[in-house]
């Protein structure tokens, strides 16, 4: 079984998550979404992605 990671830019995951660019980069800059920087290149995986959204999930259920 083949172990590898997808990287997203951040204008794929404004796109999944229904966001503009910019806010994608806030949430990255306040370290709420970890990323990776290669040279100049942000990217996100898609592993890290996932726990931000399940994160937010857990938040919302137990907030109501």
């Amino acid at each position: 079984m083949e172990n590898t990671v997808t990287l997203l830019r951040p204008s794929e995951v404004a796109e999944r998550l229904q966001l503009c660019k910019n806010s994608v980069y806030a949430l990255i800059a306040e370290r709420q979404l970890p990323s990776v920087r290669i040279g100049r290149a942000v990217r996100v995986s898609t592993r890290d992605l996932e726990a931000f959204v399940e994160a937010r999930k857990a938040g919302a259920s137990s907030a109501q």
